[in-house]
Parts: structure tokens; sequence; C-alpha cells
């Protein structure tokens, strides 16, 4: 599965599949990890929102940087999830929930699906999967 078809599996889960951003992010990216889809979204169920309900870093981030953490095996995956955020940031505009939720001009600045869409393709770039 490339990266693309990744991003756009990780949209249908949350706009159709009941699944928070955090969870999207990781069930798109579990092939990356020996966990099940399952139980990423478990794992990361709490984490919506903007870190817990309370508006701070986006969840999509949040899936990403678990993802990263799992792939790497904790080694060294400091400076990716660094890059992760900085990335995110830069395309989006922001990392926090609130911020990137802030209406402005009749829309968000970062609306829910392009959050997750945009994780999953920067662990991807990052990462060096295939787009």
């Amino acid at each position: 599965m490339t990266i693309n078809e990744r991003a756009d599996k990780a949209v249908e889960l949350k706009l159709h599949g009941g699944y928070n951003c955090s969870q999207a992010v990781t069930a798109a990216l579990a092939d990356q990890t020996d966990l099940t889809e399952e139980q990423l979204k478990q794992v990361s169920a709490g984490f919506c929102a903007g870190m817990g309900n309370l508006e701070a870093t986006c969840g999509a981030i949040i899936g990403a940087g678990m993802i990263a953490g799992l792939k790497t095996q904790g080694k060294d995956t400091l400076p990716i999830a660094r890059q992760i955020q900085e990335t995110f940031r830069d395309r989006c505009g922001a990392i926090k929930c609130k911020d990137l939720k802030t209406i402005t001009d009749g829309k968000p600045l970062c609306p829910c699906e392009e959050c997750v869409r945009n994780a999953v393709l920067i662990y991807g770039e990052i990462m060096g999967l295939e787009a």
C-alpha cells in the first residue's frame, strides 16, 4: 500500500469509520508495526480533540509519533517525532487542535480530515515510504 493510499484510508476511517484523528492515523499505518489495527485503535483512543480533549497537540500528530516509536523500537525516535511536528506545523499552520480548528473566513485552519491526511503523508515522507 502506498503512502497516498494509507492517507486516503486514514481520511475514510476518520470521516466514516468512527475513528478519532489519532486512531485513524495509527490504523492507516498499522502495517508499520507488529500490532493489529484493533490494538492500535485501543492504544490511541484517548488522544483525540487535542491530547485527550484538552485542545492541545493534534491527535493525528500523536498517532504518527506513536507509529514512529513502534517502527524505531524507541531508538532515536525523538528527532523523527520533532520532524513530524515541525513539518506538520509548516504544512497545516499549527500543531494544537484548538488552533487548527480556529474558524477564519468561515472555515477551520485545517479540518480534521486534512490533519489525518497530512500526518500520514508526513510520516511516509520522513520514513521513506513509497508515494
